[in-house]
């Protein structure tokens, strides 16, 4: 009989240089084929499990778009997901036993390379081409939006007009203050205005806010603020912005029903106009962990559509005759839907509004058609839906945070021991009552931990009592506020909404005595530096593949989540701080107050640099710091850290100063910090942080310890919104060059 292949021959005693000539099969051959069987196994048995993943795999596409640098980084990207695809279904597609496999490679790959091209794709057709530099202008323009914000004394306009230099359409945004406003500016009035006008402003620091980046999607070439008066050369047409006039009334409506706080609350709940929430108690709500219920999303939406569906299905179940012949589920499901419709487009139609919407109207498909009605299919599916109309939501806070906190809400009510605990027992209501409380809490700390990363990442600060607030919040909210504000303006219509006013007024007032006795409990805020992405990434996958598989495989994300926690407790924090325009400087760590170039009282750029540097103490000007050496010019100080003393010479205006003498004073220093251009005699031992380098690389944020520079620069790449003063940027010296 024929030997079947090449058989394994004994060498004898030929040693080891024989051995090596004979050819073995690969060992690894066989435990890559067991692991890939394992792969298929598992996907075979979760069937249910695998669609919401190609959801991951989209928002993955999306997030390497803004992660990557440049157009061959992104075109790259898309070739490499198609190869990876065409691959795939080339090595596989006659192997049965590998369909599974091959299918989900092929439709993650495509995923990917899909999500890369809708945000280019997106950017290219919305993006705006920032303000070269600051100018003042006369513009002739057509208000496009307007927002109403009384509770900081003014009016903010989105403009559209003509560019002065090239004649391109351009679109401004703009604030007037509210003593100059007119009844007859409104959408669509033509008029003219002499306006200030900024380039939107880039992060102030790495970590900071980029509103660059949001007004790049939304179309905004500057901001700016009006001069003087606003002629009104056109009044708005009569019928247009019909919707817009119809929130801004019912706003006002409800406003002059309830007075205060409580009002702009209740105007919040009914039109989704925040403007007019005072500051300090916006910042209460988010301190205590209850500003999700100041956004307009799944709670508000969801507890509409269930009211519309309950009453609708109770009112025409009275109706003997038609509960007969038609499926009254249906009916109230479809109503239901209507409603929930008329809601988002009524508060503004924003990204967690509309992911609300989709979710509840496939719940109401569900239970219409008999299915089960919540399923990480239905997040799933509104995710991608939001995805691919606004793929520019992905990066921010609020698409982050509205479905971070679904998926924690469906994975934890889809988890075994919890349906258990809820199943239906023969036992008395208090009882009922106590167990529905318990996984309320419980899902109130879930939620927290979900978010509490995403919040630190992006505010840098979160309420730490959230859970046990919510706990009262959200039934106070949902099933006593919310309810009121509907019968009170269902009743006005009769005139007699007086009453379920004043109840509102109360449970409102209720709720903000709760959010300000929370926020100032000890400790109910939690302060980070800046948290690096790659951790909040590793925290991210970790919480999906918790949340998206079942059974024990889930577990696995356990470890990266835990490692993911642990890198955000230890990340260092910066130990000096520089803005773009070398203006504002902070130094950290020193008493735990932050030390202030500049010192002012309050301002955008201040509250930023005490936001990184995760300090709630009153900052002190480094020119009354004892052991800093200050002149009207500059300011030498030394800053021990990393087991060495750190010189710093930072300028303090722009005087003539006389080369020679700064030559030999930046000599003498490490690190040289100015808001002007700096003479090429200048060398400090280690950065010469002048306005030529901000300019290029933005602002800057140094870690003395470990000899790490962070740059602005550094995480925008080429993007449209990013636009380095001069050239591209350049990796900065490390300490020992």
């Amino acid at each position: 009989m024929a030997t079947q292949g090449t058989p394994l021959v004994p060498l004898g005693e030929a040693g080891d240089a024989a051995r090596t000539i004979v050819r073995r099969p690969w060992r690894m051959r066989e435990l890559l084929s067991r692991f890939a069987d394992w792969i298929e196994h598992s996907l075979a048995t979760s069937e249910f499990d695998r669609g919401p993943w190609l959801g991951v795999a989209l928002a993955t596409g999306i997030a390497l778009w803004f992660g990557l640098v440049d157009e061959w980084q992104w075109a790259a990207a898309i070739v490499a997901s198609l190869l990876a695809a065409s691959a795939a279904f080339a090595i596989w597609r006659d192997r049965a036993d590998r369909s599974l496999i091959s299918t989900a490679v092929v439709l993650a790959s495509l995923a990917v390379a899909l999500g890369i091209a809708i945000v280019w794709s997106r950017s290219e057709i919305v993006g705006a081409e920032p303000l070269a530099t600051p100018r003042f202008e006369q513009l002739d323009a057509r208000i496009l939006e307007r927002e109403d914000q009384p509770s900081e004394g003014r009016v903010r306009f989105t403009l559209a007009a003509r560019d002065a230099a090239t004649g391109r359409a351009v679109a401004y945004r703009v604030n007037l203050p509210l003593e100059l406003d007119d009844d007859g500016l409104r959408e669509g009035a033509r008029v003219r205005l002499a306006v200030r006008l900024l380039p939107p402003a880039p992060p102030i620091v790495p970590g900071a806010y980029n509103f660059a980046r949001r007004a790049w999607f939304e179309g905004l070439a500057a901001t700016g603020a009006v001069v003087g008066s606003v002629e009104i050369l056109e009044p708005p047409t009569p019928g247009e912005a019909h919707l817009v006039r119809m929130q801004r009334g019912l706003s006002l409506h409800v406003r002059s029903r309830i007075d205060g706080a409580a009002g702009a609350i209740a105007a919040t709940l009914a039109s989704g106009d925040r403007g007019a929430i005072p500051v300090e108690d916006e910042e209460a709500m988010r301190d205590a962990g209850l500003t999700h219920l100041l956004s307009i999303s799944g709670l508000h939406v969801s507890a509409i559509i269930a009211a519309a569906y309950l009453l609708t299905l109770k009112a025409l179940a009275l109706w003997p005759w038609l509960a007969l012949r038609v499926r009254l589920p249906l009916v109230a499901a479809g109503a239901a839907a209507m409603t929930g419709i008329g809601y988002t487009l009524l508060t503004g139609a924003e990204v967690p509004t509309i992911r609300s919407c989709i979710g509840a109207v496939l719940v109401l498909l569900a239970l219409a058609l008999g299915r089960e009605p919540l399923s990480m299919r239905m997040v799933a599916v509104a995710g991608i839906g939001v995805l691919v109309l606004w793929p520019e939501s992905l990066v921010g806070p609020s698409f982050q945070m509205s479905f971070a906190a679904v998926l924690a809400i469906v994975a934890l009510h889809a988890a075994k021991p919890v349906r258990e605990f809820l199943a239906p027992r023969n036992e008395g209501w208090g009882i009922r009552f106590g167990r529905k409380m318990a996984v309320l809490f419980l899902t109130g700390l879930v939620i927290e931990l979900a978010l509490m990363p995403i919040v630190l990442f992006h505010f840098h600060r979160a309420g730490v009592y959230g859970a046990l607030a919510n706990l009262i919040a959200i039934p106070l909210v949902t099933f006593v506020s919310m309810p009121l504000i509907g019968l009170a303006l269902l009743f006005d219509l009769a005139g007699a909404g007086g009453p379920f006013w004043w109840l509102a007024g109360q449970s409102l007032d209720a709720l903000l005595v709760l959010a300000r006795f929370v926020a100032n409990l000890p400790g109910a805020v939690k302060l980070a530096s800046p948290v690096p992405i790659a951790a909040l990434l590793f925290f991210v996958s970790g919480g999906l593949w918790l949340a998206l598989w079942q059974g024990r495989r889930r577990v696995w994300g356990l470890a990266p989540a835990v490692i993911a926690t642990l890198w955000m407790l230890t990340a260092p924090s910066p130990d000096v701080l520089i803005s773009r325009d070398g203006r504002d400087i902070g130094i950290t760590g020193e008493g735990g107050r932050l030390l202030v170039l500049r010192q002012g009282r309050g301002g955008y750029a201040q509250e930023s640099l005490l936001e990184i540097a995760a300090s709630s103490a009153e900052p002190l000007a480094l020119a009354d710091w004892p052991d800093a050496r200050c002149s009207d010019d500059f300011c030498a100080l030394e800053l021990e850290r990393g087991g060495r003393t750190w010189r710093l010479l930072i300028s303090r205006s722009r005087n003539l100063v006389e080369e020679r003498a700064l030559a030999a004073a930046c000599e003498k220093a490490d690190i040289v910090i100015s808001d002007r251009y700096l003479p090429r005699a200048c060398h400090p031992a280690w950065l010469k942080l002048d306005r030529r380098f901000l300019q290029r690389e933005g602002g800057v944020s140094l870690y003395l310890t470990s000899g790490h520079i962070d740059t602005v620069a550094q995480s925008q790449g080429e993007h449209g919104w990013w636009r380095p003063r001069e050239g591209p940027p350049r990796r900065p010296p490390s300490p020992n060059q």
